[in-house]
């Protein structure tokens, strides 16, 4: 009854599990490598930038030229093993250049930028990327000027590398925070599905009729299931005192007319005594219908061998002079999921036809499947039932045998218990030529 709801939530729990690890890190882990990315970037810019404003203080104008001194304020434009140089270009001509570029072979693309324009990009010489910082300057005075070009460049590579570490550390840590975040959302789930659990047990209590009402504290998000689910069974105990008092009633009242017309010289009348034997029966029927628990949405487990052990054992005493051999297969954990009066008036018509209609033999096998079947086959090696007869033997008032006990209601009792137990009921022949009783209920869809 709430395995579907189980399997959902667990399939639910599971979506957002993998959602988490597989979606959420994986961007998270995206989202921040282009962020850690992008400030590597603008911090190249602003280091290169503050080399390059630095040079231009240093810088000394001359008239055939500009003159550096030797050793410039930056530290990283003066180590010849250095990921940052510096180039001025007057014109196409390349008048001075760091010490940290003397090693440094490229030919600069020089772009139609103004006076005063700084350009940063990512650039390309050979098979080497660098950032490159560029400014064209005015140097000199009022009398004379001359405009110059500063490039600085920082190797890609620096950057690559930093990149790659901080790569490797977030990996690092995103695979610990997915364990972690995985442990969390697992004793999350156990925690919270720890009401459903107990709400499951109560109501598989209330299913074995161990219990009769929902009484365990549950958070607010279930108060509401829980008083609904209390309110339907108390409906339901009502409903079923109510009936069971009016059959008592209905019982009652026609006993004794029924009485005093048996009693009456229209009984002596054979058609007459059929007829009220027959009302008889088939008000006996009514009552037993109406009263079985057969309708209850609360299903009691009942354990099917003491049932059947207490039925052949009456059958042997009824059928002693037939010396009939009952073979039964039936575990001892096999339960029928419904009243106790329902599964005895079932087996206990079946059992009693087939020992009518046997000459020695009535096999019994109950079984459980792994596909939640419930399974009750009943043969025995008497004359068994013509196919085109077997529908006629479920009506009401039918009989295909001449034994004098009986009015033809037994079979017509066991095919409305089995319909409302939304079972199904197969008659065929017995592999002792006899008939043959399968019963199956599905208790997969419950």
């Amino acid at each position: 009854m709430v395995k579907p709801a189980q399997i959902s939530l667990k399939i639910r729990q599971g979506f957002i599990l993998v959602f988490v690890l597989v979606i959420a890190l994986p961007a998270l882990f995206f989202s921040i490598g282009r962020a850690y990315h992008a400030s590597l970037v603008d911090a190249t810019e602003k280091t290169l930038e503050a080399h390059l404003y630095s040079l231009i203080s240093e810088v000394e104008f001359l008239e055939d030229g500009i003159e550096m001194p030797r050793t410039i304020l930056a530290p990283e434009l003066n180590r010849i093993n250095s990921d940052t140089f510096a180039l001025i270009y007057q014109g196409q001509s390349l008048v001075w250049y760091s010490e940290s570029a003397v090693n440094l072979s490229i030919s600069p693309i020089f772009d139609d930028s103004e006076a005063g324009a700084a350009e940063f990009k990512l650039v390309e010489y050979g098979d080497q990327k660098y950032w490159q910082l560029s400014l064209t300057v005015i140097l000199g005075n009022a009398d004379y000027s001359q405009h110059a070009r500063f490039i600085l460049l920082r190797d890609n590579k620096a950057l690559v590398e930093l990149m790659s570490g901080f790569r490797n550390t977030l990996i690092n840590w995103m695979l610990v925070m997915g364990v972690i975040i995985a442990a969390l959302m697992a004793i999350g789930f156990i925690w919270n599905a720890r009401p459903l659990q107990r709400l499951d047990k109560e109501i598989k209590e209330i299913e074995a009729g161990k219990i009769e009402k929902i009484t365990g504290i549950y958070p607010k998000e279930l108060l509401i299931i829980k008083s609904d689910l209390n309110l339907l069974l108390d409906s339901q105990r009502r409903q079923k005192e109510r009936y069971r008092a009016s059959l008592s009633d209905l019982a009652h009242a026609l006993k004794t007319p029924l009485a005093v017309l048996k009693s009456s010289k229209l009984a002596d009348d054979e058609d007459a005594q059929e007829q009220l034997d027959r009302i008889n029966a088939m008000i006996e029927h009514q009552l037993k219908r109406a009263a079985t628990g057969a309708s209850d949405t609360w299903k009691k487990q009942t354990l099917i061998k003491p049932v059947l052990d207490s039925i052949l054992n009456a059958m042997k005493k009824v059928y002693h002079d037939k010396d009939i051999t009952f073979n039964s297969q039936c575990t001892e954990k096999i339960a029928f999921l419904g009243d106790k009066t329902d599964l005895m008036e079932i087996l206990g018509n079946i059992i009693d036809n087939a020992c009518k209609a046997c000459k020695t033999r009535v096999e019994i096998c109950v079984r459980f499947d792994k596909s939640q079947t419930l399974a009750l086959e009943i043969e025995d090696d008497g004359p068994g039932i013509p196919e085109h007869q077997r529908s006629e033997l479920l009506k009401r008032g039918s009989r295909l045998d001449t034994y004098e006990a009986g009015h033809g209601v037994g079979m017509a009792i066991v095919s409305d218990l089995v319909n409302s137990y939304h079972g199904t009921m197969e008659i065929g022949s017995s592999k002792f030529s006899g008939a043959r009783f399968l019963i199956e209920f599905n208790y997969e869809k419950n």
